[in-house]
């Protein structure tokens, strides 16, 4: 152990202000631990557009006190160099150490100058990024990890329109924080405003707004993944006039260890299980879910005798029919990542269509955006309730879409498939691999750049585009794009949240005969191009 690490940590030490970050901060230096004090002081926790994430610990490689103090002096600072009077709202979600986070950003905001609002309790991410445009605040924070396993927590950063920040406000908060002293000398002040229930209450006043007359009749299993959306959307789905939800019971309570699931995330494997099971019980039209922080909605449908859940981008699709056939005017936009279905049922409605980079943070800088939606279940129905994803409005309108289709005799699949027929089947999956040796990703992108495959799954590769390069006029970001025979594409990039390699598949196949033809032709066209990239890659 180097005098230097025992120095560093330390000096961490003495400004912490939280006592069990502390204890295990002396326990590892009593111990003599290299190992496990290099693992915390190696390396930072890196600010950037996707604010801060990471496991809770001691140390600047995890997520702690010392850390959002920095972060919110840091941005403070920002604030008070772009604007007169700044001032923030902050919001947390159940996570542990969520609201300790929380109230230490607003005591050293009101410290530093910039006025204060906290939110009265946990609440949706929706809820926080809607209370920045009502309540005219310069920025927002949010405390949260969404759907990341219970050990981490995380940090997310708002400007005042309401969108996460992108380049350049990233890197100049980060500068700022960099340049953040000792915690323990930071002014603080208790005057921050402690808000009532009147923004959550406007928030679900401006959702319910939302559907239009029409059929209510629609029975939905509902789970909040023993996150923060239930109280709120109950709400919401009670006052538009659909039935009561049936709540999975077992995650229906805030709970920060997510006891039922392995990750608390709905795309993960066994997530929903429990609502698959309840829904079947009750014979439910559809299953509905948020993930802990309610900003991602996922849908499942009816499927003959049994129920299976809807992607991303079929839920994508099925929205935006819906809004379009309603006469929803502006820009449809997607993620690059996300299907190109979106582009064709725009061009069919003589509206435009944009694409942009991975991160509801640009989907949510579009001056006419209209809906958004990126294929990782998030949706942005409403952009006048916020320019971010928000899995509260996009269930209500669910909701309203579904018991429509069922006052015809139809669902969603038929919608979806009635879609199809008029564009292609859009088929799209994931090759996704969580590593622990990030060099694994980095040799897989190597691969990529200088020796691409030539042909997968049948199919030849067609073009190969770096988006380092700006693809389309996009900024430079860390991923390639890859265009195969017949409309099929393939984008890999490592995830900006997780450790994990992502690769984006979509096979687009002619509808001549039957939905179920085209379904087997594209499972078989994924199938190979998955088995032929792995080896390509090394994976």
């Amino acid at each position: 152990m180097t005098d230097d690490l025992v120095a560093r940590a330390q000096d961490w030490l003495s400004q912490d202000p939280d006592p069990a970050t502390r204890a295990e901060l002396q326990e590892l230096l009593d111990a003599g631990d290299t190992a496990g004090l290099e693992d915390r002081f190696s390396e930072r926790l890196q600010f950037g557009t996707a604010g801060l994430r990471g496991a809770l610990g001691a140390g600047p490689n995890r997520m702690n006190r010392v850390i959002v103090a920095q972060a919110a002096a840091g941005l403070a600072a920002y604030l008070l160099e772009h604007g007169s009077s700044p001032s923030v709202v902050v919001g947390y979600d159940a996570r542990h150490n969520s609201d300790v986070f929380a109230r230490d950003t607003a005591e050293i905001m009101e410290g530093a100058g910039v006025h204060a609002f906290l939110l009265p309790t946990h609440l949706p991410t929706p809820v926080l990024a809607f209370a920045i445009r009502h309540l005219g605040c310069s920025a927002g924070v949010m405390v949260t990890a969404s759907h990341n396993p219970p050990q981490d927590n995380g940090y997310k950063v708002y400007l005042e329109d309401s969108s996460q920040i992108v380049p350049p406000a990233d890197a100049d908060i980060s500068a700022a924080i960099d340049a953040v002293g000792r915690v323990d000398e930071m002014p603080r002040s208790d005057a921050y405003e402690t808000l009532g229930p009147e923004v959550a209450e406007a928030y679900v006043e401006a959702v319910v707004a939302l559907p239009q007359d029409g059929p209510r009749d629609v029975v939905a299993v509902y789970t909040p993944m023993h996150g923060v959306g239930r109280d709120t959307l109950v709400e919401a789905v009670d006052r538009a006039g659909f039935p009561p939800l049936h709540v999975v019971a077992e995650q229906a309570e805030p709970d920060p260890d997510f006891p039922t699931v392995a990750f608390p995330n709905p795309e993960e494997p066994g997530a929903m299980d429990l609502a698959l099971k309840l829904a079947s019980n009750v014979g439910a039209d559809i299953i509905v879910a948020n993930d802990p922080d309610a900003d991602r909605c996922a849908v499942g449908v009816r499927d003959g005798e049994s129920y299976r859940m809807l992607s991303g981008d079929q839920v994508g699709a099925l929205l935006a029919e819906f809004l379009l056939q309603r006469g929803v005017t502006g820009t449809y936009a997607a993620s690059i990542v996300s299907s190109d279905l979106l582009g064709r049922q725009a061009a069919a409605y003589d509206q435009p269509w944009e694409q942009t980079l991975t991160g509801f943070k640009w989907i949510g800088k579009i001056p006419t955006l209209a809906f958004g939606f990126e294929e990782a279940l998030g949706y942005s129905v409403a952009p006048h309730i916020a320019r971010d994803k928000d899995g509260v409005s996009a269930i209500v309108t669910v909701l309203e879409m579904a018991a429509r289709l069922k006052s015809e005799g139809r669902t969603l699949i038929d919608q979806l498939d009635d879609i199809y027929r008029q564009h292609g089947l859009h088929a799209t999956s994931q090759l996704s691999v969580r590593v622990d040796d990030l060099t694994i990703i980095s040799r897989a992108m190597e691969v990529l750049r200088t020796s691409p495959p030539t042909s997968l799954g049948g199919l030849d590769v067609t073009s190969v585009d770096d988006l380092a390069d700006g693809y389309h006029g996009l900024p430079s970001t860390d991923g390639i794009r890859l265009g195969l025979d017949g409309g099929a594409r393939i984008i890999c990039r490592p995830s900006g949240t997780e450790p994990k390699l992502k690769c984006y598949i979509e096979v687009v196949i002619p509808v001549t005969d039957s939905i179920d033809e085209a379904r087997d032709v594209a499972d078989t066209q994924i199938a190979g191009i998955k088995t032929d990239l792995a080896e390509a890659l090394g994976i």
